[in-house]
This record gives C-alpha cells, sequence and structure tokens, in this order.
C-alpha cells in the first residue's frame, strides 16, 4: 500500500468527529462513577482513621489505631478466614459446575430449553426464600435431611449446628442458588464457537477431549476469566444466605466480613471500626480479583 493511501487510511473521517464529543459522552458516567464509588471509599478510608462517637457526632483522629485493633481481633480474623474458605470453596464448583452444565445443555431441543430454564429458575429467587427452602431441608430432626437419615437408621448430622459442616453447607446453598448464571454465560459462549473448527478437528481424527482442549477451553477463556472474576467478587461479600441460616454461628465458624462490618457498626456503633473492616476488605476483593487475573493470564505473558 502507497504512503497515500495508507494516510487516507489513518486520517479521521468526518464521522468520527472531534474528540470532545467521545469524551461528552464518557463525561457523564465518569461524574457518576467519581461520585458514587470515588468519593464514598475516600470517605471511608477517612472514617477508618478516627474514633467516632455517633450520638455526639464528633470524631478523634487515632491514625491506624482500628487496623491495629483489627489484627489482634480473633473474631475479625476469623471471619477473614472463613470469607477466603468460603471464597475458595465457592468459585471453582461454580465455574466448574457452570461449564459441566453448559456443555451438557449446549444442543437444540425442547428438553435442553428445560433444563436449561429449570437450572437457572433457582437465580431469580430471592435470598429469604431460598434460605427458607434450605432451612427446611437441614433443619436438625425435623428437617428433609435428618428424616431421611433417621428413616435409614443413620444419625441426623445437623450440619449447620456442626462448626466444620455448617460453612460447607452454606457453600452448597450458594452453589444450588447461583450456578444458573455461570452456566447462562458460559452457554452463550459456547454458541458463539464456529462448528467449522470442530468439524475440521473431526476431519483430523481429533477425539471429544482434543476437541475441548484445543477449541473449546480456548474459545471460553474470557468468559471463563469474567465468571471467576465475578464469582470471587461475589463470595467475598457473602452476608444474606449466612446471616439468616446460621447468623454467623457456631461459634463464629461461619461469620464472614460483610457481617462483621455489619455489627461492628450496627450492634457495637462503632463507626470507625467497621470503616477500618470495610477498607480491609476492599483491599481483599482488588487483591482476589489480581490473583485471578495473574493465574489466569495468556501462557507465557510476564515471564
Amino acid at each position: 500500500m502507497s504512503p497515500p493511501a495508507r494516510a487516507g487510511l489513518l486520517a479521521p473521517t468526518p464521522l468520527a468527529g472531534p474528540a470532545w464529543v467521545g469524551w461528552a459522552f464518557v463525561l457523564p458516567f465518569l461524574a457518576g462513577y467519581v461520585l458514587l464509588l470515588g468519593v464514598p471509599v475516600l470517605q471511608g478510608l477517612w472514617l477508618s482513621l478516627q474514633a467516632q462517637d455517633l450520638l455526639s457526632g464528633r470524631g478523634q483522629f487515632v491514625g491506624l489505631a482500628n487496623f491495629a485493633d483489627l489484627l489482634g481481633d480473633e473474631v475479625f480474623l476469623r471471619a477473614a478466614v472463613n470469607t477466603v474458605l468460603f471464597a475458595g470453596l465457592c468459585t471453582p464448583l461454580m465455574v466448574g459446575l457452570g461449564l459441566a452444565l453448559a456443555l451438557v445443555l449446549n444442543r437444540p431441543g425442547r428438553l435442553g430449553a428445560w433444563l436449561r430454564g429449570i437450572f437457572f429458575a433457582s437465580s431469580v429467587l430471592s435470598v429469604t426464600v431460598v434460605t427458607l427452602i434450605w432451612r427446611l431441608v437441614l433443619l436438625p430432626e425435623r428437617g428433609l435431611l435428618g428424616q431421611t437419615l433417621m428413616a435409614l437408621g443413620l444419625p441426623d448430622p445437623a450440619p449447620l449446628g456442626s462448626e466444620s459442616l455448617a460453612l460447607p453447607c452454606i457453600a452448597l446453598v450458594t452453589l444450588w442458588w447461583g450456578v444458573g448464571l455461570p452456566m447462562m454465560l458460559l452457554l452463550a459462549a459456547l454458541q458463539q464457537v464456529p462448528r467449522e473448527l470442530y468439524e475440521a478437528a473431526a476431519l483430523d481424527n481429533a477425539g471429544r477431549w482434543a476437541s475441548f482442549r484445543h477449541i473449546t477451553l480456548p474459545a471460553l477463556r474470557r468468559t471463563l476469566v469474567l465468571v471467576a472474576i465475578v464469582q470471587v467478587l461475589g463470595q467475598l461479600q457473602v452476608f444474606g444466605q449466612v446471616q439468616l441460616l446460621t447468623q454467623g454461628g457456631p461459634n463464629h465458624s461461619t461469620r464472614t466480613l460483610v457481617m462483621f462490618v455489619y455489627e461492628a457498626l450496627f450492634d457495637q456503633w462503632a463507626l470507625g471500626y467497621s470503616a477500618a473492616a470495610a477498607q480491609l476488605l476492599f483491599v481483599l476483593l482488588v487483591l482476589g480479583v489480581a490473583v485471578q487475573r495473574w493465574a489466569e493470564r495468556p501462557h507465557g505473558e510476564g515471564a
């Protein structure tokens, strides 16, 4: 291509308009973003450095004292471990089961449509309805699980009252509730993969596993990263199902960071302490996304 022709391609077209037009479209979003997210984050950071008296409305600057107290608070440390463990349980299950369901249900026909609807239906339920359903299942002795096991001559484990079983049970409830959205996202991405690639692989005598590994997974990479990040962010902020099922018990075994922030503010009226815990949760969210992006970066990048 000759230089004049290349210059003609690079020159701005009349439809592009001046640069400020693009900024004019973006500016309302940026203003809303700064007002609704940036300002509250900065205010929360400022509150975390103070000891606030909610009755008098006065505050005293205490520096990093709230953060130091949090690092010595056994309940906070237990809540942080529970939160990370819960996200570590739920995220791989959400991604793995969502991908498996998408692969199985990626087929035409009424049966596939009905099954997709059934698996997605739980996602539209409110957290109150979901926890009510599962309380009827997990209720000690009178619940569906307990009565079934006792009918079989087995002891009722009462999972919501067990320190070792309560958190996995809440993870199971969350998986049942939320797996529909990852399934639909991955199913939509799966249906965008060109069928010609699979036909070419079949002509080369590639098996199903080879096609899945070399065609399906690379094609779904961006969607898998998106689903994983959404799940990490969502599970690190778990609150509703924990509050309604166990209220953080037994013995703080299911208490999470959001629940700790809520209780520090509304039960103990410790505004600065609660804000400091919220800041640490924010840092944990950023770290979770950063680790996720680093682990799923393209092969060889950054080596």
